[in-house]
Order: structure tokens, then sequence, then C-alpha cells
């Protein structure tokens, strides 16, 4: 019987899953941000629509829209999705006053600034057939770098150590939306992707400035753009 009374013994208890930190900006404190919280900068009159709580943005040309207003300590979600595979975008948090008023003349393409990545898998595919080897400088899983401004990146790194490379792989493929949730407090960013914490840096000058919203050459939307001050 001794076989019986094994089978018969509970089975071990399943470890918790790690906690994830899936925030919606549901809670106290959060505003969802509208079409009149943003300003043209550089695109076209048609790249950026809003409709039925969605912002679609046809690619073309390569430039941002900003905020209206800046910031400096806050959090932030957003939603995207990329619509044809190898799609390019981006979200910036602190995005100098300067570089947009150049970008507004004509000078230059995209602001300087904290880049959160927003980049579909078939990027990095393509680069791969071409070159014969996986990329060493970029992912498309949430990467996190300074684009003329100083940061110092979350390992780990990217090979040339400008980029915070996501600790995991989590981004879904075309057609399918992503979470983001961005924390930015006292020169520090942190980028959550669809649930967990992966990447980031500190020691980032400028740490007050605008958010853009990137087009970059093929259609992406994004939605659910919520953000909370702090202090």
């Amino acid at each position: 019987m001794g076989w019986l009374s094994a089978l018969a013994e509970p089975a071990p208890e399943a470890k918790p899953a790690l906690p994830k930190a899936f925030i919606d900006g549901s809670e106290d404190g959060w505003k969802a941000m509208v079409e009149d919280d943003f300003a043209h900068v550089n695109c076209d009159k048609d790249t950026w629509a809003w409709k039925d709580g969605v912002i679609h943005c046809t690619g073309k040309p390569v430039g941002v829209i900003q905020s209206k207003k800046s910031y400096k300590n806050f959090e932030l979600v957003v939603q995207w999705r990329h619509l044809r595979s190898a799609g390019n975008s981006g979200v910036f948090v602190w995005a100098t006053a300067e570089s947009l008023a150049n970008l507004r003349k004509g000078k230059g393409r995209l602001p300087k600034g904290i880049e959160c990545q927003v980049l579909d898998h078939g990027y990095a595919e393509n680069y791969e057939r071409r070159h014969k080897k996986k990329p060493d400088w970029f992912t498309t899983h949430g990467d996190v770098f300074p684009v003329g401004v100083k940061m110092k990146p979350f390992p780990p790194l990217s090979a040339n150590g400008r980029r915070s490379f996501p600790s995991k792989n989590l981004s879904k493929g075309v057609n399918q939306w992503n979470h983001y949730y961005i924390r930015c407090i006292n020169g520090e960013v942190r980028l959550w992707v669809n649930g967990e914490e992966v990447s980031g840096g500190t020691a980032c000058q400028p740490c007050e400035g605008f958010l853009c919203l990137e087009s970059e050459g093929s259609p992406v939307q994004f939605k659910g753009l919520r953000i909370r001050e702090l202090p």
C-alpha cells in the first residue's frame, strides 16, 4: 500500500509568481493626456491624428509631437503597437526646449532627451539578415538611451555602452498592443515593459523637459496615455 500513500501525498505548494508592476494609471492623481496636451513640432499636419481614443501616426516624415507642458518628476503609462514589420518609434522624456525649438526651424529631425525605444522585432530580423549576425547595439524589447544628453545606463549594456538593454525580452510583435510604464524621478528613468521592469538609467542631465512621441518611417499607434506628476 506504500505506493497508494505516496500517490495521496499532497503536491508541494507552487512558489508564488514574482510581483509585477502593471500600472494602468487608474489610481488617484493620474491624468489622461489628450490631443490638446500636445503641440506639433516638425511633422506634417496629417502625420498625427486622434480618433476614438487612439493616436494614429503615419510615420512620415520623421519627427515628433511634444507635450505643451514641461515635466520633472512623473510617471507615465502608454500602450503602443506597430502596424508594419520593422516599425520604429519612441517615447522621449525630458526633451530639451532648445532642441525642440531647433526642430521647428528645420534643424534636425529628433530632439535631445532620453528615449524609450519603441521598435518592432522585424527591425532586428532585417539587421540579422543583412549583416549575418545579431545586433549588439540595439534590441527590440525596450532600450533606454540618451540622445544628445547625459545618462548613466543601467546594465545590461549595449556593446558601445550607451544603451540600457532590457533584462528580459517581453515586447510583443506587430499588430499587438504593448504596455510601457515609465517612471522619471530626480534624474532617474526606469522602464517597465508589459508589467515588468527591464531597463533604465540614472544621472540624467537635464532631468526636466518635454514628452515627445516619435514618427520614424512607418505607421504606429498609441493609446491609454496617462501621466501623474510627482513631488
